[in-house]
């Protein structure tokens, strides 16, 4: 069985839906853009590129007709290079990895660009009711706002508005300090005249967010502040097999050790990463303890932080530059935002193994184990 690597990462500035920088960005043109960044500062040879598989959420209106294969013709593919966009909602960018990888282990080919984007701004991210077989009153825990299960869950593991908040403001101030020590500089793509992350607020407080509105449930504890905003961006990663990364001296940040889906109750959503991580672990014959970096997607504080205590991970190997609460959560660029973020902070901080997992809408969790061979 042939072995993945991931050799390369590249993401847009993630900005704010529908007042930020890239607005009038069309999703398959920042795409593009992103694209067109990681294959020139990988310097792979696009006639290997077998595929392009790109994660995309609410796939309708200029996310529609296949948007994984339209960004082909953008970025000046090879004819022979094919394409396809893939639907796991939240996590369809990471299940995009692991399309390329299970590829790769069977020899159905060895260059993957494998990504994700989600304009929140120009793509309606609501129920359209139509395609669904059932009504309310015969699937009555389908249909929950993903702000509801945060509320569930945070009910159901006794976390405090105050203990949310906290999580928020260490994620700002984690984002804050990268952006700072210019830690999300080889990473970002500078789009027109947008370069920055956006929804970073490094003065929050837990004074500021007291005055918070609750935003789902007036009887209950979730704020805006402790939930990812509606962001827009794209992100990209090369998948490559091991011996042609290495026989063509592209550089590797991390091997591909095992990955893993599970589901969930819908109505307690945000606790997928507990299953799906655990499945990896065992499937990477590891311990959580073994674990030196994480990377979970902070749809919401009270999911996050859920999760953290019942796998018992040690907060400080958790979202090193910050996670979605400060810079947000374009929903079908996370999964690849994430794992390609962890397997570049193994080689920043010379680290042996990452975990990047995060929780699915419908109920599911996404999981992902890297190693470094460096």
């Amino acid at each position: 069985m042939f072995k993945s690597v991931i050799a390369g990462y590249s993401r847009s500035p993630f900005t704010m839906a529908r007042k930020g920088a890239l607005i009038d960005v069309k999703p398959v043109n920042m795409l593009a853009e992103v694209i067109k960044n990681l294959v020139k500062k990988t310097n792979i040879n696009k006639q290997d590129i077998e595929d392009i598989v790109i994660g995309c959420a609410f796939q309708v209106g200029e996310q529609c007709f296949n948007i994984g294969k339209l960004v082909t013709f953008l970025t000046d593919m090879e004819i022979k290079t094919s394409g396809m966009t893939v639907d796991r909602w939240c996590g369809s960018s990471m299940e995009a990895i692991h399309i390329a990888a299970g590829k790769i282990a069977m020899g159905s080919g060895k260059v993957f660009v494998c990504g994700g984007v989600e304009s929140m701004t120009r793509v309606n991210t609501g129920f359209d009711p139509l395609p669904y077989p059932y009504n309310e009153k015969e699937n009555p825990n389908v249909y929950f706002t993903m702000g509801t299960t945060a509320e569930n869950v945070a009910k159901k593991f006794n976390i405090s508005r105050k203990e949310q908040q906290e999580f928020a403001i260490k994620s700002h101030h984690k984002a804050h300090q990268a952006q700072l020590n210019g830690k999300f500089k080889n990473e970002i793509v500078i789009i027109g005249d947008c370069s920055t992350d956006e929804n970073i607020r490094p003065n929050s407080s837990q004074e500021k967010l007291d005055g918070l509105k609750l935003a789902f449930d007036q009887n209950g504890t979730v704020t805006a502040a402790t939930s990812s905003p509606l962001t827009d961006g794209a992100s990209a990663v090369l998948i490559c097999e091991e011996n042609y990364a290495k026989e063509n001296n592209l550089e590797i940040f991390g091997r591909i050790v095992s990955t893993a889906v599970e589901g969930c109750k819908p109505d307690f959503m945000g606790l997928g990463p507990i299953g799906a991580s655990r499945k990896a672990l065992e499937r990477a014959n590891l311990t959580i303890n073994e674990i030196d970096i994480v990377e979970i997607n902070e749809a919401f504080a009270s999911q996050s932080i859920a999760c953290i205590k019942d796998l018992e991970i040690d907060i400080n190997k958790v979202n090193l530059d910050g996670g979605a609460l400060a810079l947000g959560h374009p929903l079908g660029a996370t999964g690849s935002r994430i794992t390609g973020k962890a397997s570049e902070l193994l080689v920043r901080e010379n680290k042996k193994y990452a975990l990047s997992t995060q929780c699915i809408g419908l109920g599911m969790g996404i999981a992902t184990v890297i190693e470094n061979i460096q």
